[in-house]
């Protein structure tokens, strides 16, 4: 558990920089995740089948932005309600090693298995 109150505010920090990020890195992207257009007279089949696998690949970053924004906020509140280090599961105060890891992870390894 993360004993000091600056720590928390170190770490809350540093997760609202990082979903920033995130939502700054969707911002960018969203062009890139844009239907394909299928008019073969504006582009070849070949370069479409490119432009397709470019916008499935964007998509799939999208989705995984979306995942860690979401682990991200949960993380950011329960800093806020004084509930974080601790298990949402079972309750038991999570390990250091544990958070210094992945400060986003909810779950003590013992629920997490």
């Amino acid at each position: 558990m993360i004993d000091a109150d600056l720590d928390l505010a170190v770490l809350r920090a540093s997760l609202v920089a990082r979903l920033e990020d995130l939502r700054a890195a969707s911002a960018t992207s969203s062009e890139s995740r844009r239907p394909v257009e299928l008019d073969q007279t504006s582009v070849g089949r070949v370069s479409r089948m490119d432009a397709m696998q470019v916008q499935a690949m964007a998509l799939a970053m999208e989705r995984r932005r979306h995942d860690e924004a979401r682990r991200i906020e949960a993380a950011i509140g329960r800093i806020d309600d004084g509930e974080y280090g601790y298990c949402i599961a079972c309750g038991e105060e999570m390990s250091a090693k544990r958070l210094a890891v992945d400060p986003t992870i909810p779950t003590c390894i013992r629920c997490a298995a």
